[in-house]
C-alpha cells in the first residue's frame, strides 16, 4: 500500500512539474458562481449524468458534507434523456413554474415543499458527449447554448456548463471538447464545469485506475466521483479535498481524485 501511495505521489509530482497538455485554447471569462455560489441546480443532459445513480445526487451529498451548517439548502436534479443533445429538451418547459423542483426529499426520505416561485439556482446543461465537436452537430450546440442560456436568464437562474471528457479510446477530444465548452461559456457568460480536463489529468497521473465504463464512454464510479469533485469545486467554490463523502472509494483513490479536480478548476480557472 505505502510503495502505490508513493508512486501516485511521484505520478502527481512529475504530472505538475511537467505540465497538462490537455487545455482549452481559450481561456475562460467566468471564472466564479460566487460570491452568491448557488446551492440547489438543475443537471440537464443525458446519460452521462445518470450514470451510477445520478452524479447530481452524489452532488448533493457532497456539498451537505462540506457545509453541514446550511446542508438543507443544498439540493441538485437532473432531467436526462439517454444520448441526448441540448436540442432535444425542452427548456422553458422544465423550468416551468411549479414542476421541476417542486419538491424534494430531506435525508429522512420525508416530502419538503420548496417556496414557490423560482426552484433552482442554476442550470447546468450538458450536450451530448460528441455534439459540440461533431461537423453536422456543432452548430445545434451553439445555436442551442445561446437559445436556452437566455431562456434560464429569464426565469431567473444562472446558466452553467458541463465540458464533458474524452472518450477512453480517443484522448484526443479532450482539448477540442475543452474548447468548445469553453467558447460557449465566454459568448453566452456563463461557467464551465472542467470534467473533461479533470479525466485528462487523472489519466496521466494514475493511467491504470479506471474512469470509464466497459464501454469507454460512460462513468464509472470513480469517473462519476471525480466529475463530482469538479462540479462542487466549480459551483460552490469549495475544495473538494478532505471532504467526508466518499461513495464507496478507497481512501487513495478518493484523495486523488479530490486533488485533481481542485488541481484541474484552479488551472482552468487562472488562480
Amino acid at each position: 500500500m505505502m510503495r502505490r501511495f508513493a508512486r501516485v505521489m511521484l505520478a502527481m509530482c512529475l504530472a505538475v512539474a511537467a505540465g497538462f497538455n490537455a487545455q482549452a485554447q481559450t481561456k475562460p471569462k467566468v471564472t466564479t458562481s460566487g460570491p452568491d455560489f448557488p446551492k440547489a441546480a438543475l443537471f440537464v443532459g443525458n446519460s452521462f449524468f445518470y450514470y451510477n445513480n445520478g452524479m447530481p445526487g452524489h452532488l448533493s451529498f457532497m456539498e451537505r458534507a462540506a457545509d453541514a451548517d446550511n446542508k438543507a439548502a443544498y439540493r441538485n436534479t437532473m432531467a436526462t434523456i439517454g444520448g441526448s443533445g441540448l436540442d432535444w429538451h425542452d427548456m422553458d418547459n422544465l423550468l416551468r413554474p411549479g414542476g421541476i423542483g417542486a419538491y424534494s426529499f430531506d435525508e429522512q426520505n420525508n416530502v419538503v415543499f420548496n417556496k414557490p416561485g423560482r426552484q433552482f439556482d442554476a442550470v447546468v446543461m450538458m450536450d451530448c458527449s460528441q455534439c459540440p465537436i461533431h461537423p453536422q452537430l456543432k452548430d445545434a450546440f451553439a445555436t442551442f447554448a445561446k437559445k436556452d442560456s437566455e431562456i434560464v436568464r429569464a426565469h431567473g437562474m444562472r446558466p452553467v456548463f458541463f465540458m464533458s471528457w474524452a472518450y477512453a479510446d480517443k484522448p484526443e477530444m479532450t482539448e477540442a471538447l475543452a474548447e468548445a465548452y469553453t467558447l460557449a461559456g465566454n459568448a453566452n457568460d456563463a461557467l464551465v464545469i472542467p470534467a473533461g480536463l479533470a479525466f485528462a489529468r487523472v489519466r496521466k497521473l494514475q493511467p491504470e485506475l479506471n474512469l470509464y465504463a466497459p464501454d469507454k464512454r460512460h462513468p464509472s464510479p470513480a469517473g462519476t466521483y471525480l466529475a463530482t469533485c469538479v462540479t462542487l469545486a466549480a459551483l460552490t467554490g469549495r475544495s473538494p479535498v478532505g471532504n467526508s463523502y466518499a461513495t464507496g472509494l478507497d481512501a487513495e483513490t478518493t484523495q486523488l481524485l479530490q486533488k485533481a479536480a481542485w488541481d484541474t478548476v484552479q488551472e482552468y480557472y487562472g488562480r
